[in-house]
């Protein structure tokens, strides 16, 4: 798969967790684990890229005596979803074009 695309296709999982509740960088993997394999040293540069790109905010809370890394979806991010199922719209589209010219040849 091209780098890109898998890199826009992870963002994309890890947003669409982090859309339905605020959760923390094991849970996301847990979550994530039922669908597509990612491991820590894949999910934390993509957890910073998005919280530099202002689609993530980061917040702790203190849980067995250690502070936990909380991340929490900005509008930015739920925007940087819908771009992404926009463009796999319209890549899906492009896809039954060329199928349907190969076919009826």
């Amino acid at each position: 798969m091209d780098v890109q695309l898998k890199r826009g296709l992870l963002e994309a999982c890890v947003l669409t967790v982090l859309s339905k509740e605020d959760s923390y960088g094991y849970k996301i993997i847990k979550d994530l684990s039922e669908h597509i394999k990612v491991t820590e040293s894949t999910l934390y540069p993509i957890l910073k890229r998005l919280e530099t790109q202002n689609c993530v905010s980061v917040y702790s809370i203190e849980h067995n005596g250690r502070l936990r890394k909380y991340y929490t979806i900005e509008q930015q991010g739920k925007d940087k979803i819908q771009d992404f199922l926009d463009d796999w719209a319209s890549l899906l589209t492009l896809h039954k074009f060329v199928q349907e010219g190969a076919n009826s040849e």
